[in-house]
């Protein structure tokens, strides 16, 4: 894997991070070239079953916002059993296609427009970790 770019919101503890740096560790089980951390002030995240929107200090930094994909009703087109990375459960991927999905800063600043894009609830405990360790950030 190329790179990530895991931001800390400015508000989050120690303990906090540390426990993300575990999660993180158990969903992307890969070795990644480029692992950078940050912070940032996450200060728009709103979600119904048509939309969704995010932002990254005030968007200056990165800014996705989705649409609900049209189905044959008006619920969200959600697809089901499909396995996320290394989650042992979730609830499916709420298909919404990206208005906008971008980062600004930086030489890997990029923006995309009409592509495809999801939602999606994972479950873990404590129980599911694969294996002892921890990450540090």
């Amino acid at each position: 894997m190329e790179r990530v770019t895991a931001i800390f919101d400015k508000a989050a503890t120690a303990e906090q991070r540390q426990a993300l740096g575990e999660i993180l560790g158990q969903v992307f089980p890969v070795k990644w070239k480029s692992f950078q951390t940050a912070e940032g002030n996450i200060d728009t995240w709103t979600f119904d079953k048509d939309q969704a929107h995010a932002t990254l200090n005030g968007g200056k930094t990165a800014e996705i916002k989705l649409k609900r994909f049209q189905g044959m009703t008006d619920e969200p087109a959600v697809l089901k059993n499909v396995k996320y990375w290394g989650t042992p459960r979730n609830d499916g991927f709420i298909m919404m296609p990206n208005e906008l999905e971008t980062w600004r800063e930086g030489p890997d600043a990029f923006e995309f427009k009409g592509t495809n894009g999801f939602m999606l609830t994972f479950d873990m405990t404590s129980k599911d970790l694969a294996q002892k360790g921890s990450m540090s950030y």
